[in-house]
């Protein structure tokens, strides 16, 4: 099986983020998840649903502040095991196209 996420980790501050925010990509490095980061958060992939919930609390933990906030939203495919890009390719299958458009 498995678990596919979209996180976003963020301290609630006026400025930039990017400090913050590469502390939690950084700390999904100790755990067994692949991620790739994109302008509105983190998706992430692991093969059992406790080891992405235990990378999403470390992230969530890695950013300093007074106020954090973390959104976390779970795909749990428990008939079968898909992975992001696969989710990716049968919508550009259904396009006929790539499914992105001069965001460079």
């Amino acid at each position: 099986m498995t678990v596919i996420a979209l996180l976003s980790v963020a301290p609630v501050v006026e400025g930039s983020m990017a400090g913050e925010v590469a502390k939690a990509v950084a700390a999904l490095d100790d755990f067994d998840v692949a991620y790739e980061t994109n302008p509105m958060g983190t998706v992430i992939e692991a093969e059992e649903f406790e080891e992405l919930m235990a990378a999403a609390t470390a992230a969530h933990n890695a950013v300093d502040g007074d106020r954090v906030s973390t959104f976390l939203k779970i795909d749990d495919k428990r008939t079968r095991s898909q992975r992001a890009d696969e989710k990716v390719d049968a919508v550009e299958r259904e396009l006929g196209r790539p499914a992105r458009s001069g965001l460079e």
